[in-house]
């Protein structure tokens, strides 16, 4: 796992300029999720944990247009990464493969048992509470304002989290639950969705 120690240093260097939702703690926290996920998963771990230290190398701003090619750009970014750090043919297109097909706006399943522990393992950090916060960090950065104040819940219209912090939860973060791929994700993911919830109705409580 020496290869995969070189890795966390370059990736650490990379992510220092990334904002707060996508810096380094980030991706050692689907990290960790990672090695819980695949303690129950008949997976590559070498290749799994390789796949989530390069998953976000390239980040672009929500608000940027090219913000849904992130994950391919990662993709290809990671393939010349990996080919320095001694990891063959295969392994290559099997952790670019990953890394191509984890994020939601893509809307793929990954093809391999490596490939959907990462998109679970980065969808756990989306939600719960750290994914309130990573939440509202995002819309910070892009100035959104926290709700539409006509009807912050988006009961009778469309969420459109581009203009509004709070519509990312019906947009997204709500729906993750029902699309993860392993029941140790599915699991730890509907106590993370509970938490939401409750923070929304608590939201609502204080509007």
């Amino acid at each position: 796992m020496q290869s995969l120690e070189r890795l966390k240093i370059k990736i650490q260097k990379i992510m220092e300029k990334n904002d707060s939702a996508h810096d380094f703690e980030h991706i050692m926290r689907v990290y960790k999720n990672a090695q819980k996920i695949g303690k129950k998963e008949n997976a590559n771990m070498k290749l799994v944990l390789a796949a989530v230290l390069l998953h976000d190398i390239i980040s672009f701003p929500k608000s940027d247009k090219k913000s849904k090619t992130s994950s391919i750009k990662s993709s290809i970014a990671a393939q010349r990464i990996l080919q320095n750090h001694g990891y063959d043919k295969d392994e290559i297109k099997t952790i670019s493969d990953a890394i191509r097909d984890h994020s939601f706006s893509r809307g793929m399943v990954p093809n391999t048992i490596e490939g959907k522990i990462l998109q679970d393992a980065d969808r756990l950090d989306a939600i719960g509470v750290i994914g309130i916060a990573r939440a509202f960090s995002v819309g910070g950065s892009g100035k959104r304002p926290f709700y539409n104040k006509s009807d912050p819940f988006c009961q009778r219209r469309k969420p459109d989290d581009n203009n509004w912090t709070l519509d990312h939860f019906y947009k997204k973060l709500l729906l993750l639950e029902k699309k993860m791929n392993t029941n140790t994700a599915k699991k730890e993911a509907s106590r993370r969705t509970k938490i939401m919830k409750k923070f929304l109705d608590d939201f609502k409580k204080e509007i």
